[in-house]
């Protein structure tokens, strides 16, 4: 008896560990609403968690047309003040490597390819980070953007060169939003 006992145990076990990496795979989903530097909502970025990263639904208008802008993932959810977002901190870097995609020791968390608005200034797309994960703890290699301070995404106002230390020299901080949890 103590064997079945013993079997019907291990296969409970399995059975909730097989759920609990389920829950992982792809449930966590966050709406972050971004800001102009007048305090305009400008659209809306949504993080979805997957198996492979983090994948940004990006829906955002009023940016200026027909050029790049950087975008980031930054180390703090604070977006003031307006006229700079400062305080949202640099890029969120938490293995401490240097900047850049282009960067031939490799990139940091916040790094991302830059997006593209139409000729009215509307930008539809998609990018994913595998260096970050909406979960409460880091899972593989990937960090969780909800440390201490939390983080933020900020559009600048031009292209990241993906090199330039320590941001890229993309610009002005030209629109932010905050992650934050339902």
């Amino acid at each position: 008896m103590k064997k079945k006992a013993l079997w019907i145990v291990l296969v409970l076990l399995v059975i909730a560990f097989l759920a609990y990496l389920y829950k992982i795979g792809g449930a966590e989903s966050y709406d972050v609403t971004m800001i102009n530097n007048k305090g305009e909502e400008i659209g809306v970025i949504r993080l979805n968690e997957t198996n492979a990263g983090v994948l940004l639904g990006i829906n955002l208008r009023k940016l200026k047309p027909d050029g790049e802008h950087a975008i980031h993932i930054h180390e703090k959810a604070d977006c003031t003040p307006l006229d700079s977002f400062t305080n949202a901190g640099g890029h969120f870097n938490p293995t401490h490597v240097e900047h850049g995609m282009k960067n031939p020791k490799g990139y940091h968390a916040g790094d991302m390819p830059n997006i593209k608005p139409d000729k009215k200034g509307n930008s539809v797309t998609q990018i994913l980070n595998r260096k970050i994960t909406l979960l409460e703890f880091d899972i593989d290699d990937r960090k969780s953007v909800f440390d201490r301070d939390g983080s933020a995404i900020v559009i600048h106002d031009g292209a990241d060169d993906h090199m330039s230390q320590p941001a890229g020299a993309a610009g002005k901080r030209v629109a932010c939003g905050v992650i934050k949890h339902k």
